[in-house]
């Protein structure tokens, strides 16, 4: 079994900050375990922004915070499935 591995450098980090918020939209807030750099962020993102009705996604491994945009509000399960994919945990909704 191969070696974890980072993709991620000193220099950078491999998402972005956008905080653009849609007029009517869902913001929900759920907390994952097991992020650790740009990489874990980037997975997490890219597996729940498959979820249809997702329009951003803003994971954060320092806090574990991964912020949700969407057109209605989300099925939990949907968003665990794609949490579980990426291969990290879904707590559940930060208080």
């Amino acid at each position: 079994m191969a070696e974890n591995s980072s993709c991620c450098t000193p220099e950078g980090s491999c998402h972005s900050g956008g905080t653009d918020v849609e007029v009517g939209a869902v913001t929900t807030t759920y907390r994952v375990t097991g992020m650790t750099c740009g990489h874990c962020e980037s997975a997490v993102s890219a597996e729940i922004g498959e979820i249809a009705g997702v329009s951003s996604v803003q994971a954060v491994a320092a806090t574990g915070l991964v912020t949700v945009t969407s057109k209605a509000p989300l099925d939990e399960a949907a968003v665990r499935a794609a949490v579980d994919e990426a291969g990290y945990e879904l707590v559940g909704q930060a208080a």
